[in-house]
């Protein structure tokens, strides 16, 4: 069974480019699949791309401040957490 591990908050979302600001509290790596949820907010994708501070990077951790491209709108203050199987 798949567990879930929280791993930042969304801080902000840019709409035009569909980009979340996230501020993570624990490692996160190009291909893991992670869960954005809040109040309306629930959904589910793999992370193919991240950036910190426009440059690519292939794994962030605590206290990094990335950029990810998501399919759908989220919010600040949304939690994301990290799928594990």
């Amino acid at each position: 069974m798949a567990e879930e591990e929280e791993i930042g908050r969304v801080m902000d979302y840019f709409a035009q480019i569909s980009v979340a600001g996230i501020d993570l509290t624990r490692k996160l790596r190009v291909g893991d699949t992670i869960r954005i949820k809040g109040h309306t907010t629930d959904l589910e994708e793999v992370v193919e791309s991240m950036q910190i501070k426009h440059d690519q990077v292939e794994e962030a951790g605590p206290g990094d401040k990335i950029g990810i491209k998501v399919k759908d709108r989220v919010r600040g203050g949304d939690h994301v957490y990290k799928i594990t199987s």
